[in-house]
C-alpha cells in the first residue's frame, strides 16, 4: 500500500457541535429579535436636510400595513420571477437597484418552495421620511431543506419618488446592527451566484467555479450512492455543496476547526430553522476554492468524507471527534481498492513513535490534526475488522465525549481508550510499513571478519 500523500481531511471538520455553533454562524439560520432601542445608521446629508421629524417621532399605525405589502409583493415576485413586480418594490437608485436585481438572479436560479417576509414591529424607528424594522426572512430550497431557514436583517422602506404615498425598499442592510445580531449571509446573498443541479446535488457556482461544476457535481452524485450505501441512515441523498472562488462566504464562518477559515479544505455544517427553532432544515457542506480546482481521488475522498457527515446529521454530534471523523475517513475510503487507500506521513509516524491515547476533542485541531485524523480512521478500521462494522454505528449512540468515554467504551469494546489506540496504530503499522515491525537481525561475521550492517527500515521507501 502506498504509505502518503497529500491529503489532508484534518481540516474538513463537521462542526455540528461546540466546535461550530452553525445554527446562527453560518445559515442565515434566524436570530433573535432585535432590540428596540437599536439604533438606526447615521443619516446621510440628504436625510438629515430632509428631515421634518426627530428619529423618535410617532410611526402611524397604517404604515405597517403598507411595508407588510411591499414585502408580499416581493416574495410574491421571487416565487414567480417576475423581474418587473421585484423592480417596483425597490428604489431606482443606481448602485442599489443593481445589487438587487443580482440578488433577484441569484434567487431565480434556486428551487424555492417558500420565500416569505414578517416584520418585528417593536423594531421600527423613523429617520425623517424613512423608516427602519427588523424583518424575519423565510426561504426553503424544495427537495434540499425540511423547513422554511428564517434569518433576520433590518430593511429600510422610504417614499417612492413617483408615487409619495407608497413605499419601496431602500435598504436591505445594516452592516453594523447585523455584526451585533451576528447574521451570516449565504453566497447569494453577496454576490453574482450561479447554480447548477445534478440528481440530489444543488453546487452553488460563481464565475470562477462554474467550469468546474459539471466533474464537482458528478463526484457528489457517486459520493452520495457510495456513502449511502454504507451509512445505515434514513438520508434522502440530498444535498446542498457551496463551491466559490471567491473566499467571502468562507471569511464569513466562526470557530472553525483549526480557528482558521482560510485554511479549510472544506466544512460540513447543519442549517437551523432559526436560532429559537434548533430544527435542522438541512446540513449543506462547503469546499475551499482549492479543493473546487482539484478534480481527482483526493477530492472525491474529501467529499464522501463530508457527504458521510451529512448523512449522519445530528447522529454525530455528540460522539467524541476522534469516533465521528475516524467513521467520516473510514466510510471516505471504502469505494476505493486497498492499494488506493492514502494515508498521511504524519499519522504513520505517530503511530510508530509509539500512541497512549486516543486523540482528544480539545487538541483534535491543533498542529497535529493530519496524526490525528489517520489514528482517528484506524482507530474504527480496528473497530471494523474486529467486531464489524455495525459496531461503528452502534458506538455513535453508546460512545459520548467527556468523562463517560473510558467506562462505556470498556463496557461496548471490553478495551480501555488506551488499548484501542495502541492496537489500532499496530494495525495501521502493519498495513502500511509491516518492515517496521520486522527484528533486526543478529549481525553475523563476513568473510573478512567484520559485522555487516544491519538492514533498515525506512518508511518513507515502503511500499506496503
Amino acid at each position: 500500500m502506498p504509505t502518503t500523500s497529500a491529503d489532508r481531511p484534518g481540516q474538513s471538520r463537521s462542526p455540528s457541535r461546540a466546535v461550530l455553533v452553525a445554527a446562527c454562524c453560518l445559515a442565515l439560520a434566524g436570530c433573535t429579535s432585535p432590540r428596540v432601542d437599536d439604533a438606526p445608521p447615521p443619516p446621510s446629508p440628504t436625510e438629515a436636510a430632509g428631515s421634518a421629524l426627530p428619529p423618535t417621532a410617532p410611526v402611524p399605525p397604517d404604515l405597517l400595513a403598507a411595508f407588510r405589502r411591499v414585502l408580499d409583493r416581493r416574495a410574491s415576485a421571487l416565487l414567480a420571477h417576475d423581474l418587473d413586480a421585484f423592480r417596483s418594490g425597490v428604489a431606482a437608485r443606481g448602485a442599489f437597484r443593481g445589487e438587487q436585481e443580482t440578488y433577484f438572479a441569484n434567487l431565480a436560479q434556486l428551487p424555492l418552495a417558500t420565500v416569505s417576509y414578517e416584520i418585528d414591529p417593536g423594531s421600527l424607528l423613523r429617520r425623517g421620511d424613512h423608516y427602519w424594522v427588523a424583518v424575519d426572512v423565510s426561504l426553503q430550497l424544495a427537495g434540499y431543506d425540511a423547513v422554511p431557514v428564517a434569518s433576520v436583517d433590518r430593511y429600510r422602506f422610504s417614499p417612492s419618488p413617483r408615487r409619495p404615498s407608497r413605499f419601496v425598499l431602500s435598504s436591505v442592510s445594516d452592516t453594523a446592527w447585523e455584526e451585533r445580531q451576528e447574521v451570516r449571509p449565504q453566497p447569494w446573498d453577496l454576490g453574482p451566484v450561479l447554480v447548477r443541479q445534478g440528481s440530489g446535488v444543488l453546487g452553488v457556482f460563481d464565475e470562477g467555479t462554474v467550469e468546474a461544476a459539471g466533474p464537482l457535481i458528478r463526484s457528489v452524485e457517486r459520493g452520495v450512492a457510495d456513502v449511502g450505501a454504507r451509512v445505515p441512515e434514513a438520508w434522502d441523498g440530498s444535498v446542498v455543496v457551496y463551491a466559490l472562488s471567491d473566499r467571502t462566504f468562507l471569511s464569513t464562518l466562526d470557530d472553525v476547526p483549526g480557528g482558521d477559515p482560510e485554511v479549510l479544505d472544506a466544512l460540513a455544517f447543519p442549517v437551523a430553522a432559526g436560532r429559537d427553532d434548533p430544527t435542522v432544515a438541512s446540513t449543506r457542506f462547503v469546499l475551499s476554492p482549492e479543493m473546487v480546482a482539484r478534480a481527482g481521488r483526493q477530492r472525491d475522498r474529501l467529499v464522501r468524507h463530508e457527504l458521510t457527515h451529512v448523512a449522519l446529521g445530528e447522529r454525530d454530534d455528540d460522539a467524541p471527534l476522534w469516533l465521528s471523523e475516524g467513521i467520516a475517513e473510514y466510510v471516505s475510503v471504502q469505494s476505493l481498492a486497498p492499494e488506493d487507500r492514502r494515508l498521511e506521513r504524519a499519522a504513520l509516524e505517530a503511530a510508530e513513535a509509539g500512541v497512549d491515547a486516543l486523540p482528544a476533542d480539545d487538541t483534535f485541531n491543533d498542529d497535529d490534526s493530519a496524526a490525528h485524523y489517520g489514528l482517528s480512521w484506524w482507530a474504527c478500521e480496528y473497530v471494523a475488522r474486529t467486531y464489524g462494522e455495525p459496531m461503528l454505528w452502534s458506538l455513535l449512540d453508546q460512545i459520548p465525549s467527556g468523562g463517560e468515554q473510558q467506562e462505556r467504551l470498556e463496557m461496548v469494546l471490553g478495551l480501555r481508550p488506551r488499548q484501542l489506540a495502541r492496537r489500532s496504530a499496530l494495525l495501521m503499522i502493519r498495513t502500511f510499513d509491516p518492515a517496521f515491525l520486522q527484528p533486526e537481525p543478529s549481525p553475523t561475521a563476513s568473510p573478512s571478519g567484520t559485522p555487516s550492517a544491519a538492514p533498515t527500515t525506512d518508511p518513507s521507501a515502503s511500499g506496503g
